[in-house]
Parts: structure tokens; sequence; C-alpha cells
């Protein structure tokens, strides 16, 4: 992996400090928008552009993010794992979260999943869309996921209500702990696995994921849902 430039440690830096960590991979189009709307909130963020064949790399770097790059596509679980070890190498990182590319997270919902770690009240805070009314699913796309949900509290004896939301925060000691495997789709179920193992105090946040017409367009919801269920048949 290349790094656009290092890890902006200095001694003007705060005391503790939360990374964002986006998996990028074909986002131009919208990476440098999700990018400026989460720094007000979020000063740093690392972008890991995962064999991008578009300007995915280009666009979030001048938008102001860190980007890390693989020369190939290795999937979300490599990218993820690879902000991680990015993230680690930041003495005063207290807290990370994931955060989708594509425009579908709120940085509000961000900001209030890292306001519970901050405030003690748990290590991980997992986002899901099931706890309030705001996210707008259809019919297919909800017995997916609920389905996968119920699998993991089988798997796991996690009682989650949402297994594959990529909106997440975790504290640093937690993320020192994660080591996936699973590089594609698989690795959800994986770190959902590793935070069982690891028996942290958590919590779901009710969030909202916004299916906009972009994401719609390159079929994403229907996409994940055929991944979630080959996940759940053949893993």
């Amino acid at each position: 992996m290349a790094s656009s430039r290092p890890c902006p440690l200095c001694d003007t830096c705060v005391v503790s400090r939360t990374w964002i960590v986006i998996p990028l991979f074909n986002e131009a189009p919208v990476i440098g928008s999700v990018i400026k709307d989460l720094l007000p909130e979020f000063p740093h963020i690392v972008c890991v552009d995962d064999g991008s064949t578009d300007t995915s790399a280009q666009a979030a770097r001048s938008a102001g993010a860190v980007v890390v790059q693989h020369p190939v596509n290795l999937g979300q679980g490599a990218a993820l794992q690879t902000g991680f070890e990015y993230v680690l190498q930041d003495p005063e990182m207290s807290c990370v979260v994931t955060f989708d590319a594509d425009g579908q997270h709120r940085v509000s919902d961000a900001a209030a999943m890292v306001a519970r770690i901050r405030g003690g009240e748990a290590d991980v805070v997992l986002g899901s869309r099931f706890l309030d009314s705001r996210t707008r699913l259809g019919p297919v796309k909800r017995l997916v996921l609920r389905t996968a949900a119920v699998q993991s509290r089988w798997s796991t004896g996690m009682p989650l209500t949402d297994a594959h939301n990529g909106l997440r925060a975790f504290n640093g000691h937690v993320v020192s702990n994660i080591h996936l495997t699973q590089n594609r789709m698989a690795h959800a179920s994986e770190l959902v696995q590793i935070l069982a193992a690891l028996k942290p105090r958590w919590t779901e946040h009710p969030v909202e994921i916004i299916y906009t017409e972009y994401s719609k367009s390159k079929g994403q919801s229907l996409l994940n849902s055929v991944n979630i269920l080959a996940d759940l048949l053949f893993r």
C-alpha cells in the first residue's frame, strides 16, 4: 500500500482524537462531498482506495482526506483492516468510526455514536437502521437484514438488530484487537465474531441510511442484499 502523505502528527495536535476510516472504491462523483461534510466535525479522515479505476483517490485527497491506496481491489474487509492499521500509528487516536463512501451515512449519527464512547457508556457503538423509522427499506432488503441479524445472534450470542451496518464506532483499545482476515463481504460477520470474543461494552445506536439516487443508480441496495445472502449461505 502507498500513502499519499504521512500521518499528520505534530506538537499542535489535540491530546485525543477520532479518526474516520472510509473504504473507497470507484466513488469519485460523491466522495469529495462526503469528506467535506465530515471535516467540520471530524478533521482526521483516512480513505483506503481499494484499487479504484476512476479518480476516487484524487477526489478524496483534494477534499482533505489522507489517502492510502491498494494497488488492486482486495475488498471492503481488506480496506477496513488497512485503515485500522493506519490509524493505530497515531498515538493520540482515541476513537475510530467506519463510514461509507457513497453518502448513505449521516455525520450527525456518527457524532452521536462517538459521544457515547467519549462519555464512557460503551467501548463499541454499532449503528442500527431498525431502532427508529427513519430508514426506508424495501421488503426484500428488510427481510435479508433481519435474517442476517438473527443468524448473527445464533452464531455469536450478540443480540444485534442490524448486523450489516457499515456505520460503527470503536475505542482505540478495541481497534487494536481487530484483525480482519475476510477481505470481502464476509468481513461483517467476522467483525461481529471478533467483538463477541472480545466482550467489550457495546450498544447499538439508531442511525439513518440514506438510499440516494446515486446509490440506487449503482444498484447498491440490491447488490448488498445478494452479498449478504451469499455470506450467510456459503461462509
